[in-house]
Formats: C-alpha cells, structure tokens, sequence
C-alpha cells in the first residue's frame, strides 16, 4: 500500500454527492488533502482526513500554470510524499501527474475496489447516482466500468 493516499477536490465532492464518502475511509483508513482542497470541498472535513500541503511551494506554482488550484496543490504535495497514491478525475491532470512519475487512481477505479474489498455490493446503483450529478462519464466508461466490476 501507498504511504499516503492525497485526494483531489472532484473525488471529495463526487462522493459526498452521492452519500459516500466513506468509502475512502473504508478502502484507507486516512486520506490527505491539501488546505486547497478542503477549501474547494467547502465543507467540514472528516476527522478520517489530514490536511497537508507541500513544503515547497515552488512546485505549486510551476504546476498551477497548467492545472487549477486543487490538482496542482495535491500534485505538488504527491511530489514531496514518495510512494504516495493520487486520486484524481481530471484527464489534464492525470497526465500531468503521468508525465511526472507518480502513481494515481481516479473516483471510479475506487468504487470498483470497495466492491472488490466487499464494502459494496454492487457498482451499478452508485454509477447510477454518479449519473444524476455533474460528473462526466461516457457511455463506453460505464460500460467498462460495470464490466471491469463484473456486473
């Protein structure tokens, strides 16, 4: 397992919209998030949460031109914590933190995982939530979702 598992704005957000948050508690134990994030999630952080942000903020700023605020906090802070695991939604993101080296996982591949470990049954009905909010998923990405969940 990773050292420390740093969460982006959309995955807080996505799985408080859909009253599950917890599931990253379940799958493990204490996530990290930057002030920046905790900010942008706009609501009170669950004690399961550590707020930390990078030492050197210089990363920060050279990733905030190609990033908004929250991805490139929590990329600048995965850069400083080796062995760290990202969980980040945004495509830009992702090969930004691609291109740099670090591990990452996105919402999704998350959900499929609390099925795996038994903390959900099913991934269908959460993916049916996921589809009443404003996250963007194609029809292709649900179908391989489900099916990478065999369902």
């Amino acid at each position: 397992m990773s050292k420390i598992i740093i969460a982006d704005t959309s995955c807080l957000i996505l799985l408080d919209n859909i009253g599950e948050i917890d599931l990253l508690q379940k799958l493990f134990k204490e996530v990290t998030i930057t002030s920046i994030v905790a900010d942008e999630f706009g609501k009170p952080i669950p004690d399961w949460m550590k707020i930390k942000d990078a030492v050197n903020q210089k990363y920060f700023e050279i990733i905030l031109a190609s990033l908004d605020k929250g991805e490139a906090s929590s990329i600048a802070l995965a850069v400083e914590q080796e062995g760290s695991l990202l969980i980040l939604d945004d495509q830009k993101a992702r090969k930004f933190a691609a291109e740099m080296g670090l591990k990452y996982t996105g919402t999704l591949a998350l959900i499929i995982e609390a099925k795996f470990r038994g903390y959900i049954s099913l991934v269908k009905p959460i993916i049916d939530k996921i589809k009443d909010t404003n996250f963007r998923m194609s029809p292709e990405l649900e179908k391989k979702i489900l099916e990478l969940a065999d369902e």
